[in-house]
């Protein structure tokens, strides 16, 4: 399954973020918890950057293939938006 690195980038985070909240509750020291965040923040990262990365080798490539001008423009007009919307965070 080509998506199992992801997943388990994804689980790691899920799993990381209830140690958050669990540190949060019993009231640990703010540097711990930011540390903890900082690396859930970089397995997201890491995750959607594979995603695009899929989504580049795979639709966008399908689409020049086909040759199909409007599936093209879409496909451009998602990664800008993509871009744009990585860009505010």
């Amino acid at each position: 399954m080509k998506h199992q690195k992801v997943l388990i980038w994804l689980k790691k985070a899920r799993t990381s973020l209830d140690k958050i909240i669990k540190m949060i509750e019993e009231e640990k020291y703010c540097i711990d918890i930011i540390q903890q965040n900082l690396a859930v923040t970089g397995l997201l990262k890491s995750a959607n950057i594979k995603l695009l990365e899929w989504h580049l080798d795979c639709c966008v490539k399908n689409a020049i293939n086909s040759k199909d001008e409007k599936d093209v423009d879409e496909k451009m007009l998602e990664l800008v938006k993509i871009i744009k919307l990585a860009q505010d965070k």
